[in-house]
């Protein structure tokens, strides 16, 4: 018998495919914006404002972005024990230390058995610390290149002072260079996930859809220390293994 545990929550959910979808929209377009690969003849009624439409397209999809991280960011402090804010910071305990060493060692084939946790494991908890402030990074340089543009807009107000001191190709290189660290991310991110699920068998895959995990009675205690609140408590039934 597995006991089948709801793990990540509905906001979790959203914004995981909320922030997915977002990347690659923003990756599409933004990568045209600095190399524009496709030539659109001028017959066409829609080549006069084609960058313009690309453009709009890639700066909507970055306010969804923004709107879907302060959603998680708000959940990192109202959801249950596995969206916290305390998973960003296993190197703060005894126990997400040894988590992290587990981890380790078994994504470099030095043990055999994986760090099997309900959440996420202590070293990828780390590594999502390191991309929430590649968010926040190309977050900001990108407010600061929307506000060259719009000297009127609020956000030029806000940013103004970095084009001040750094020449605003240095920050397009910047906002390009971490695009390209979430693209490399996103494919690994991938690859684990199947890579645990198959290693595991717990749904891990089907969990960011169900917010279910399938987990056994005897598996290993999770390495984030429970919460006080009796909301944080998991929801539980049996299921046959």
């Amino acid at each position: 018998m597995r006991q089948r545990i709801y793990v990540w929550e509905i906001p979790v959910r959203l914004t995981h495919w909320i922030n997915a979808i977002s990347i690659v929209v923003l990756s599409f377009t933004g990568y045209f914006i600095g190399n524009p690969w496709l030539f659109v003849a001028y017959r066409e009624s829609y080549a006069g404002f084609f960058m313009g439409s690309i453009r709009f397209v890639h700066f909507a999809a970055a306010f969804v972005f923004m709107a879907s991280v302060l959603l998680r960011t708000y959940w990192a402090f109202m959801g249950n024990r596995w969206s916290s804010w305390r998973g960003l910071f296993p190197f703060l305990t005894k126990r997400g230390r040894q988590g992290m060493l587990h981890a380790f060692q078994y994504y470099f084939f030095l043990r055999r058995d994986p760090p099997e946790t309900i959440g996420h494991n202590a070293l990828a908890g780390m590594t999502y610390a390191i991309i929430v402030l590649l968010y926040a990074m190309i977050t900001f340089s990108g407010l600061a290149l929307f506000g060259d543009l719009h000297p009127e807009s609020i956000w030029a107000k806000l940013t103004g002072w970095v084009l001040m001191n750094v020449p605003s190709q240095q920050l397009r290189m910047v906002h390009h260079f971490i695009m390209y660290l979430l693209i490399v991310f996103a494919m690994y991110h991938i690859y684990v996930a199947w890579l645990i699920d198959m290693e595991e068998g717990n749904g891990l895959m089907s969990s960011i859809f169900s917010g279910f995990k399938f987990l056994r009675p005897d598996q290993a205690p999770d390495w984030i220390e429970p919460e006080a609140e009796a909301a944080a408590a998991p929801k539980v039934s049996s299921h046959a293994d």
